[in-house]
Parts: structure tokens; sequence; C-alpha cells
């Protein structure tokens, strides 16, 4: 219930931050509410990691964040661990597994993890208030007021953990960015991260292959990344196409070395083993039939390897292992994993969150320019710099 009660933090969304962060400060004594427009808390936490929940990342460390300011995070990462979480999880008896690259993922379900963290803010009596759409909010004489409906709370501290706007059908939006910017914060423009890319013109002929699935390395700008790219019916997806969605601007192009494994000179070498060979029989064999034949149908090469002369094939080599798309967009918000860019880090401490001419007011998790990569990152940086918030409200 909303009440003008003597809390002691109001914090704005219950979301992965901001239940970490109410349930930290709850149990450090602070009295504190939990407002969220949502009829159920943790909405993002339960499709997560395909119901599972990709709660961290082993692997965490600044460099895998996407930032304006690529140090802001160090701080927070560094004094909240992977560690430390998978402590609070197993204290909970969750069972879960590594699956790769470091991703640790719920044995059971996500609904785990929202129960653990209601569990964390029954057990600092904590108060959560959901679906309060919030009207108003009002800073005066060191204090803010927070309105939905006819119904008001204040506090000395207001924490933004409404996150950004990936997802809208589970609730989200830019409120966040209204309210920073309310208070005088910069934003970072936002754009959909971790997020399909789609293909327009005479690309489209491989949306013919949608469905299908390889390993490759693919590479937007400097950052590369190796894992499945998928050919979907819209363009390109996969978690190597999502990572590097990341770093993609529009009008930039992606690379693709669908034969990362190869050795350079493999394609000759092939014409000297199996000289009746064609490409695509070659491909065929390293890859699956449907890409092996519209990749070799691209090159234009169907000849029997011994009539193709060593400089065509290793034209061939050259464009395999670096094979040039031109995204035409992303699918979007709709289908965007995290929002990249938010409220500039130029105006919030990294060791506390707080926002540095604002006394009283943080901002944490998605709604911070601050973006993790695929694999449990982000939720690392939820757990990081709620815990940032909530040791220093």
């Amino acid at each position: 219930m909303l009440s003008p009660s003597p809390f002691d933090a109001i914090i704005l969304g219950a979301g992965a931050a901001g239940l970490f962060c109410a349930a930290i400060a709850g149990q450090r004594g602070k009295q504190v509410l939990v407002i969220d427009h949502a009829d159920a808390p943790g909405k993002k936490i339960l499709i997560s990691g395909g119901g599972r929940c990709n709660f961290t990342n082993i692997h965490t460390q600044a460099d895998r964040y996407l930032s304006a300011n690529p140090h802001f995070a160090k701080s927070a990462l560094g004094r909240y661990s992977p560690q430390d979480f998978i402590n609070l999880v197993d204290a909970h008896g969750i069972a879960w597994h590594e699956k790769t690259l470091g991703q640790l993922f719920c044995d059971g379900s996500a609904k785990q993890i929202v129960a653990m963290l209601l569990d964390e803010c029954d057990k600092g009596g904590v108060t959560i208030a959901l679906g309060h759409a919030i009207r108003v909010v009002e800073h005066a004489d060191g204090r803010y007021r927070v309105s939905c409906g006819d119904r008001s709370a204040e506090a000395p501290a207001l924490v933004i953990a409404t996150g950004g706007p990936s997802i809208p059908k589970m609730g989200a939006t830019g409120f966040a960015y209204d309210l920073a910017r309310q208070f005088g914060l910069k934003v970072v423009e936002p754009r959909p991260a971790l997020v399909p890319l789609t293909l327009g013109g005479d690309e489209t002929l491989f949306r013919s292959l949608s469905g299908v699935a390889t390993d490759v390395v693919a590479r937007a700008g400097k950052a590369l990344f190796r894992e499945a790219a998928l050919f979907t019916h819209k363009g390109l997806s996969g978690p190597a196409i999502l990572q590097v969605s990341s770093y993609w601007r529009h009008g930039e192009p992606v690379a693709i070395n669908f034969l990362p494994d190869a050795a350079p000179g493999w394609l000759t070498q092939a014409k000297r083993q199996q000289p009746r060979a064609t490409l695509r029989s070659t491909l065929g064999a390293m890859l699956p039939d449907r890409l092996a034949a519209t990749l070799s149908d691209r090159i234009g090469g169907d000849a029997r390897l011994a009539d193709t002369p060593d400089r065509v094939l290793g034209e061939a080599e050259r464009r395999l292992s670096s094979w040039t798309f031109h995204p035409n967009g992303t699918e979007g918000y709709a289908k965007a994993e995290v929002t990249a860019g938010g409220i500039s880090t130029d105006g919030l401490s990294s060791q506390t969150m707080e926002a540095r001419k604002v006394p009283g007011l943080y901002a944490i998790g998605e709604a911070v320019d601050v973006t993790g990569w695929l694999g449990g990152y982000n939720f690392q940086w939820a757990w990081a710099s709620g815990h940032a918030a909530a040791a220093a409200i």
C-alpha cells in the first residue's frame, strides 16, 4: 500500500535491479518501498534464458560491457561478483548448471530467482506496491514524492530501476529517461541491443535459409564473436549476431567467417586431394547443405576444383572467411533483449550510482548506459549496481 509512511527509499521498478537493491537496503535496516506499474514482479526475469534465467556469467569483467565510459562499471562489478550471487542462489537451494562460455542457468525455472528475490525482500521488510502507474515524481526540501493515482509516498532517496524500452509487451517503457531528464541528467541515445538484424535488397535471398544455423565468427567494427549464427525469415539472428548487434550501427556492414576453423589455403589443398569435387560438394561437407548451396551459387562455382584456377579458389576462400552483409536495420525493441545507451554515467557516481548533482537520486540496472554481452552479464550488472546503490542509501 502507498502511504505517507516514513520510508528511507522509494525504488521505482520491481525487476532484477530494483528487487535486489530493495532486499539489500531493507536488510540493512532501511524502510524501503518498491513501486511498479506491472501486476507481477520480475516479468523479464521470468522469460529470460528460455524460462530458466541465465542469472550470471562467471567470466564477468568490465570489458564485457558497452558504455560511453568503459571504466564506469568496474567499481560496482568489483564489489559484487558472480560468486557473491552464486552464494545467494546456493543458500536458497536453487540448483544450477553452467551451459557454455560461463553462462549459469537454473536447473528448474526462472520463477526460483524471482521467489528468491521476494524472499530476500521479505527478510528486509520491504513494501512492494504493484499495479501502480506513477503519475508524478517531485523533489523538494530534500525529499522525493511519488504520486500514483490519488495516493503518494515520500522518502529522502529515490532509485530509478525501471529498465529500458526493450520488450514492450512486458510493459517496458522509456520512463527512466524521462525521469532522468526531469532531474537534469543526460541520456545517451537508447537503441535496441542483443537484437536480430534484418536484411533487404539482394540479400533477401538468404531469408530462404530460415532455420539454418552454423558456427561462425561474426564481426561488427572491432567487435567479433564466435558462436552460432541463425538465418531467419527476416535476416540474421543467433548468439553471434545478437552479440555484434550491440556494436553495429546503421549503414555499417557485418562480416561473417563461415569456416572459422579452416586453415589458409584449404580450398587449394582440397583441389589437390579431391580434384573431381566441386565447391558446392566441398562446402557441403563443412556446412549445412542449404547454406553450402546458397554460398557456392553466390560465388559462382560449381565447376570441378581441378578445373578452377588457384586464384579463383583463393578469392572464394577470402569471401567465405569474411562474407559481408549489409543489414538494413534490426527487429527493434520488440525483439531486443536489452537496451544500449540510457542514463549517462557522466552524471553518476560509479561507487554509489547516485546522481552527482541531485542528492538522494540513484539509477541502476538497464536504465543506465551500461550494456552487457549476451549470457548473464546484464543480470550481473543488475545485481552489482543494485548492491552499490543499496549500500549507499
